[in-house]
């Protein structure tokens, strides 16, 4: 399909709004033809004045003409500007929308190839930077451009020979803008690389702070941010210095036709074929020209920009989705979760998972075990549509998930990692964030089922404390204890846990793996752990080694089979008490 232009884009986001931009426009013309009137008023007193005109009446008439066209001026650019940005921050608002929403239907692969600083950057900074454009480039920048055409005009009916000459600069400026627009968005689209280099280094600073200081790098790591910082501002010299440099061209030649004007009226005027009172008047109007042609000259530097500032911006929006119906046309017959001959790469050039062919029936327990890296987590996510396969095919009760809506397949599985991200709210929120719908007291009650009541009712102010940016006021095993809570409450078929209970002790371990077996009754449960004791009643282990199942079977069947998986059995034991192997998961 063929992308969309970035003017097409705009437009789209202008059009939401479009009835602020005609009236802020038509207020812009207004205001601009205002703001010219009193010129003419003076030039109409100064010619009567050296006619001799001695009427005070008449100057004070025009005077108030004068005045009341300069407040209408005003008043109507006031009005003009605030429709503009009525409108601009409604759109501000949308693309933000649109932004997180598009995030939130792209592949997890897709989200997770820039760093969350870049992905705050746009949504932030770049958005922001969007409304210089929409609030003051197109109602003023349109009505700049026409306002010192309708001064032209009443200049080349005054004297065409003086507007000609008045005009003499302009090739001038017209070659020292074309200049600085030949390098102007190569050069700023390299300061919002540097700066989106700070972003991260300032994100990956701030996010590894603990790191930092227990292995004693805060000199490396702060070297890296102030060298990242060091390269943005000379980045952001360098192109202010070319800019500034002819930008400074422009502003000084646009006002020089006065050079050519004024020696060349005041010969028309000694030969009498130019009166004082309009010689004075054009070079009041030449003046008045000057403001507008430079704030459109300046303006023309953000059409430059609007390219690269809108790019970001779009690039995420043209992404593709996941793709999946918007209906459900036909309901699964059942809940087991099968994968056949599926293949996956997180990029084109390297294949992480080989022809892996997995039967997960509904109501079952299914454990992933193997190496660190060797493909686990990467199905479990697969299972759970994080990513679609490359090749290949996941059905969940017969049906290709590709073929399900993703809100109803999301429905069916609730996801639990190592490292569950939990938000600046209270408890008592992020765990209703499983189901919204929720009653404090049902909240209350899947705690307590889950074995974290107690723990929650001995913190400061219970299920009301805040755990802060990130959960970073708890530990890591109350994160992943609240975590689980909320997985629980969401009620779905299918629980998928990715060592889901990494950071707790062996006592809490204990306690929630007890819990979970009263809950997990009638659920189709899929865990991933290195703590083989805990799934060693699984009714399915896969063994997964290298992107590919060396092997399945329950837990005896493996021990007697499979040699890696005997080998790794043997390693769990040395490392743990016999009092730590005690329970595992299992249906009450």
């Amino acid at each position: 399909m063929k992308k969309k232009s970035v003017l097409a884009w705009i437009w789209d986001f202008v059009s939401l709004h479009k009835i602020y931009f005609v009236l802020s426009l038509i207020f812009a013309f207004a205001s601009v033809l205002s703001g010219f009137l009193p010129y003419f008023f003076i030039g109409g007193m100064i010619n009567q004045l050296l006619a001799g005109n001695k009427n005070w009446d008449f100057y004070l008439q025009q005077s108030a003409w004068a005045g009341l066209a300069w407040i209408g001026y005003w008043g109507f650019h006031g009005i003009s500007t605030m429709l503009s940005h009525t409108a601009t921050f409604k759109i501000l608002a949308e693309m933000r929308h649109r932004l997180t929403d598009k995030l939130a239907r792209l592949p997890l692969g897709t989200v997770l190839s820039q760093s969350s600083g870049s992905h705050k950057n746009i949504i932030v900074e770049r958005v922001d930077a969007t409304e210089t454009t929409l609030a003051h480039l197109i109602p003023e920048f349109t009505a700049g451009i026409f306002g010192p055409i309708i001064v032209l005009i009443a200049m080349l009916i005054i004297d065409w020979r003086l507007t000609l000459l008045s005009l003499l600069t302009i090739p001038i400026v017209v070659l020292a803008y074309v200049r600085m627009a030949a390098n102007s968005e190569a050069d700023y689209q390299n300061t919002l690389v540097k700066t989106k280099k700070l972003n991260d280094t300032a994100v990956e600073y701030i996010n590894g702070i603990e790191v930092i200081k227990v292995f004693g790098k805060e000199k490396f790591s702060y070297d890296k941010f102030v060298t990242a910082a060091r390269e943005g501002a000379d980045c952001f010299i360098e192109w202010m210095r070319k800019f500034n440099l002819e930008m400074g061209i422009v502003t000084a030649f646009l006002p020089s036709g006065l050079l050519f004007l004024l020696p060349a009226g005041c010969y028309f005027y000694l030969q009498g074929s130019l009166t004082a009172g309009n010689f004075i008047l054009m070079i009041i109007l030449s003046l008045s020209l000057l403001t507008p042609l430079i704030l459109v000259a300046s303006y023309m530097d953000d059409l430059r920009k609007i390219g690269t500032i809108f790019g970001q911006v779009i690039d995420i929006l043209e992404k593709p989705d996941l793709k999946r119906p918007q209906e459900l046309r036909e309901l699964p017959k059942g809940r087991d979760l099968v994968m056949t001959d599926v293949s996956f790469g997180y990029t084109d050039e390297e294949e992480v998972l080989h022809d892996i062919s997995l039967d997960i029936k509904a109501g079952s327990i299914n454990a992933l075990v193997g190496p660190s890296g060797s493909g686990k987590s990467t199905i479990a996510k697969l299972l759970a549509s994080f990513w679609d396969v490359t090749s290949g095919q996941i059905s969940y009760g017969g049906l290709d998930i590709r073929q399900l809506p993703l809100d109803y397949y999301s429905r069916q599985i609730a996801y639990v990692t190592q490292d569950n991200y939990l938000f600046d709210e209270t408890i008592m929120e992020n765990i209703r964030m499983g189901n919204p719908a929720a009653s404090d007291e049902e909240v209350i009650e899947i705690a307590r089922r889950c074995g974290c009541y107690d723990f929650i009712m001995n913190l400061e102010n219970g299920f009301e404390t805040q755990v802060g940016s990130g959960g970073g006021h708890l530990s890591g095993g109350e994160r992943q204890r609240i975590a689980i809570v909320r997985a629980m409450l969401k009620d779905a078929p299918i629980l998928i846990l990715d060592e889901a209970t990494a950071y707790t002790d062996p006592e809490n371990e204990a306690r929630i793996q007890s819990s979970l077996a009263r809950l997990i009754e009638g659920r189709t449960l899929i865990v991933i752990a290195h703590r083989l004791s805990t799934i060693m009643s699984a009714d399915q282990i896969v063994l997964v080694n290298d992107g590919r199942i060396e092997a399945r079977g329950r837990h005896e069947e493996l021990l007697a089979g499979s040699p890696l998986y005997a080998s790794m059995w043997q390693a769990h034991i040395a490392t743990r008490d016999s009092g730590e192997m005690e329970g595992g998961l299992t249906h009450a």
